[in-house]
């Protein structure tokens, strides 16, 4: 198993608010990606914060033991784990209103991949002469008209309200996660991004650089590729690759 992991404040912006971690568990991989919002610094402050008690709840929590339920109900755990500290910092401080962060993880053992998500930070498997596929749900108003069937999924693309999110880490009490779980015989891929990547990139277009990319340079030029768009946020991607 091995991983890649990059971010970039890009073109437009004054502060980077992503985060991307990616640790080894034994031979595991867990990789996490979180996209900040808020106002002045507390954007950048609730992808931090989540980042630590992520991972400090996910290491205290984690044995080799766990099976299957137990390992998705730790990535549960872990993103509450952040959702209350970024919450309770924001109450405490009228400077932090609005402050939260998306949180897309994923950890991957030698037969199944684990995706936790909240929010609009996204995780796709890459299969190789086929593409890339969106394993997460955007949890945005775009979405969401979407999937009540208002719109069309090319409205969905250039909705105004694409980037407004209906769920985040740390801005409500408590939070919602979704999780998925895929199983692999061989080998997987994956690649876990902020919006910065794929609010302005195609799915053609990140497979396309994906597959014509060295592994230890893939991060780099996917960042080159939203970059190339015009930069308008953040971006961070992790790739895991069996």
């Amino acid at each position: 198993m091995r991983f890649k992991s990059g971010t970039d404040i890009g073109l437009k912006r004054d502060e980077n608010q992503d985060a991307v971690r990616c640790e080894y568990f034994g031979h595991n991989v867990l990789a996490v990606v979180c996209d900040g919002m808020g106002g002045e610094k507390a954007g950048k402050e609730a992808s931090t914060i989540a980042m630590e008690e992520f991972f400090q709840r996910f290491s205290d929590g984690y044995s080799e033991s766990l099976d299957d339920e137990e390992i998705r109900k730790l990535l549960i755990s872990s993103v509450s784990a952040a959702n209350s500290v970024i919450y309770t910092k924001a109450k405490l401080d009228f400077n932090n209103f609005g402050m939260g962060t998306t949180c897309v993880a994923a950890f991957v053992t030698d037969k199944s991949a684990f995706i936790a998500n909240v929010g609009d930070s996204r995780a796709y498997l890459i299969v190789e002469n086929e593409g890339v596929f969106q394993i997460t749900t955007d949890h945005n108003v775009a979405s969401l008209l979407y999937e009540q069937g208002r719109i069309t999924e090319e409205e969905m693309e250039n909705h105004p309200q694409k980037h407004m999110l209906v769920r985040a880490v740390g801005v409500e009490k408590t939070v919602q996660t979704d999780t998925f779980i895929i199983d692999y015989e061989d080998k997987i891929s994956l690649l876990l991004c902020s919006d910065g990547l794929s609010g302005y990139c195609t799915d053609d277009e990140i497979y396309d650089v994906i597959m014509n990319s060295d592994f230890d340079s893939v991060t780099e030029e996917l960042i080159n590729l939203a970059l190339s768009k015009g930069g308008r946020d953040n971006v961070t991607v992790a790739v895991i690759s069996e």
